[in-house]
């Protein structure tokens, strides 16, 4: 298991997307959290199963594809942190 934090820009506020992510990593075994950042960006911290937190990428990318310009994806180690999902303010 690994921790991913997955940069989004484009026009990714204001546009339902943190709720989109949350209500998406419900199908996946995930846990972590997803924010607005003060830069425009949306930020997803996950962790979970490779295939997993992939899937999730994946279906976000399909969802919002309108919206994203850039995709940047960061991997580390687990910290075992989170117990739930959940959008951060």
């Amino acid at each position: 298991m690994q921790r991913e934090t997955v940069l989004f820009s484009g026009r990714v506020q204001g546009v339902g997307f943190r709720y989109t992510v949350e209500s998406l990593a419900r199908n996946h075994a995930v846990t972590g959290y997803v924010r607005n950042l003060a830069d425009g960006r949306v930020e997803l911290v996950m962790e979970g199963p490779d295939q997993e937190r992939e899937q999730l990428v994946r279906a976000v990318r399909e969802k919002m594809q309108d919206y994203i310009h850039n995709v940047d994806r960061h991997t580390s180690a687990a910290t075992g942190e989170f117990k739930d999902f959940s959008v951060r303010h």
